[in-house]
């Protein structure tokens, strides 16, 4: 064999698959048609986000449900051709969304979400100062603009908070605007989530962590993941270098991981909820020091290397389907006098799909019917978060260690 693993897709979450299993002594390659860092893990708020503690879940009010029927919201954007495809899929997550089951997934969760600094923090200390210098140590705030929105969100907030020992700070207007000077006067108060890390960078952060994997022995190679086959007892993938062959292989490609295991009779619920960004210049003097969710219109300004990011909420829509203008546009209705967001800073939006899965949990583990393919995909919104914890629990399972959480609910059997 020319390896032990192939590790199939070079972003957040394939990179720290295969540093865990470098690690523990197997010969990995990482294999992607793109560089590392250039996929979904490219474009994201930049979150680390120790204080996800509840999935994000499928609104179950029929105020919201209502506002989302009429399609005209900024955090929701839904295509009415890719309904028919999606439907089943909705109402499986809206049905997973019920207030008992979420609470099952949120557990179920939790030893990922505890450990998933720790994890970061471990990678960084040995990628180097270059890749510390993409951190900032400083949470993240939820804004609002409706003083009674506000004050219910605070509530359940402080709930929270001191259920999972988080820590935050509620701040009423003028403590909102001294934490963050940038900001207009838009909103009425704040919730400032400070166990949380940003990253100014996640394709750099990746990038980064995929320079250590080479260090220690890896080797990344383009190739085209849809050409995993086994044959003859051995995983083998058509590379720029020729075929290459491993007893086992790791499925980390994300929103495209169906490329994959679809074609080998697997029938997971994966669907991708489609987002953009853009960055803008800042024209104030006083920059923004962390990232900041408008709650109530759903977007994301987060400070980047490269300027002020937005990076929207959710669009229904089919996978290949061309980008549309319309969630960024109404985003900026509200984010540039709040944010003094200047000129647009790139040619194009950036266009990404977060892979999901109905009941809220990964897919991490062995597949049931084919020997040496594993499963490490269906993050949605939190890939960056979960990268280096899902790597360390997949190769733990991998090599025959403890895994450090029971990783049952992640399992690919479970559909």
């Amino acid at each position: 064999m020319d390896f032990d693993v192939i590790v199939l897709g070079a972003g957040i979450v394939g990179v720290s698959c295969a540093i865990h299993l470098q690690d523990r002594s197997r010969r990995v390659a990482l294999v992607d048609r793109r560089s590392p860092g250039e996929g979904t893990s490219f474009g994201n708020a930049g979150l680390i986000e120790r204080s996800a503690v509840v999935p994000y879940a499928f609104p179950r009010s029929f105020g919201t449900l209502a506002r989302y029927a009429r399609n005209r919201s900024t955090d929701l954007y839904w295509d009415y051709k890719a309904l028919p495809s999606f439907g089943p899929w909705l109402i499986r997550y809206w049905h997973e969304s019920a207030p008992l089951r979420l609470a099952a997934a949120a557990r179920d969760m939790l030893p990922l979400i505890r450990r998933c600094v720790d994890e970061h923090d471990a990678l960084l200390a040995r990628a180097g100062a270059e890749a510390s210098t993409l951190i900032r140590d400083d949470g993240w705030i939820e804004t609002f603009r409706t003083p009674s929105e506000f004050e219910v969100a605070a509530k359940q907030a402080k709930e929270l908070a001191s259920a999972q020992d988080l820590h935050l700070d509620t701040l009423d207007a003028a403590a909102l605007r001294g934490r963050e000077p940038a900001l207009s006067d838009a909103f009425c108060g704040g919730l400032h989530w400070r166990d949380p890390k940003s990253v100014t960078d996640p394709s750099a952060l990746t990038k980064a962590y995929a320079q250590l994997f080479e260090r220690i022995g890896g080797r990344t190679i383009v190739g085209d993941a849809a050409t995993a086959r086994m044959e003859s007892g051995a995983w083998r993938v058509q590379t720029a270098d020729g075929p290459i062959s491993a007893p086992e292989v790791v499925v980390a490609l994300g929103p495209w991981s169906d490329t994959v295991f679809a074609p080998l009779g697997y029938r997971i619920p994966l669907r991708a909820k489609r987002g953009y960004h853009m960055h803008y210049e800042a024209t104030g003097s006083t920059p923004l020091n962390r990232p900041i969710l408008d709650r109530e219109q759903g977007y994301v300004i987060a400070p980047m290397q490269r300027g002020l990011r937005l990076t929207t909420g959710v669009e229904i829509a089919a996978r290949e389907a061309p980008p549309t203008p319309i969630q960024l546009a109404r985003a900026e209705v509200y984010a540039r006098p709040a944010f003094g967001l200047g000129r647009r800073l790139d040619a194009q939006p950036w266009l990404g799909l977060r892979p999901a899965m109905p009941d809220m949990r990964p897919v991490i583990g062995k597949a049931p019917r084919h020997p040496g393919l594993w499963f490490a995909f269906g993050h949605a919104h939190h890939g960056l978060t979960l990268g280096p914890v899902t790597g360390r629990l997949l190769a733990e399972m991998m090599t025959g260690q403890a895994p450090f959480t029971d990783p049952q609910p992640y399992s690919p059997a479970r559909f």
